[in-house]
């Protein structure tokens, strides 16, 4: 009888150590996929690309920029959306340049281009808003509506980059598509860098010269972010 009871209290005792052991493994498991999804699960860099950043407007509301650039963080430079169209500036824009500035985070501002509007308006809207510094990062003309003929939004990107440049003394980028980028933009620009939205993964479309960004994913996750972000990979070394 007593044999019997200490056989079941073995038995009990090592049930009860594999239940601790699996909870204990499914823990380790769950944070480090909690951990992988925090720290971006950015992919490898492709050949030919050296460094990671992101894209960042009001959509990601108030950002822990400590969080986001601090410790052992793959980001290595961050562009802001400034203004949009005539009159809109986004209104993170200010603090999130002076954060930026304060860690000395490379970084660079883009104007959404609004291409039914006036392009020289939007020009001096954008530099109003922007007052550029030396070290900046070129500034960005975000060019993906396309809403007008191919010709009319050529003729205004044209406007929009001349003046811009002229000002700043950098040569802007030009944000855009895959498919507006390979079907007429690149032709009409070739003098510029381009920075694509492609969100599959091929990276031998970006063996061109005139790509020096590319958008990967709008749906990165990255410590001291809120939801969603735009992640990039970069030709710069930073």
């Amino acid at each position: 009888m007593s044999k019997r009871k200490k056989g079941k209290s073995l038995g009990k005792i090592i049930v009860l150590i594999i239940i601790i052991l699996g909870m204990f493994a499914i823990y380790i498991v769950v944070k480090s996929q909690v951990k992988t999804s925090v720290n971006n699960q950015f992919k490898a860099l492709p050949t030919s690309f050296y460094s990671y950043g992101i894209d960042i407007s009001h959509y990601q509301g108030e950002i822990n920029w400590n969080k986001v650039v601090g410790g052992d963080s793959s980001i290595s430079f961050v562009y802001c959306k400034a203004t949009e169209g005539l009159k809109l500036v986004d209104h993170h824009w200010k603090q999130n340049r002076k954060s930026l500035i304060e860690l000395n985070v490379p970084n660079g501002a883009y104007h959404f281009l609004r291409p039914r509007q006036s392009a020289e308006e939007q020009a001096n809207h954008f530099l109003n808003n922007y007052q550029s510094n030396q070290s900046d990062l070129p500034p960005v003309l975000d060019a993906e509506t396309n809403e007008v003929s191919d010709a009319t939004l050529i003729a205004s990107m044209k406007i929009w980059l001349e003046i811009v440049e002229k000002k700043t003394g950098k040569r802007p980028v030009i944000y855009t598509s895959y498919y507006m980028y390979s079907t007429f933009l690149k032709a009409a620009f070739k003098e510029n860098k381009f920075w694509v939205a492609n969100y599959t993964y091929a990276p031998s479309r970006f063996h061109d010269k005139q790509i020096i960004h590319w958008q990967y994913t709008d749906k990165g996750k990255v410590n001291g972010i809120m939801g969603f972000v735009d992640l990039n990979f970069s030709k710069v070394q930073f």
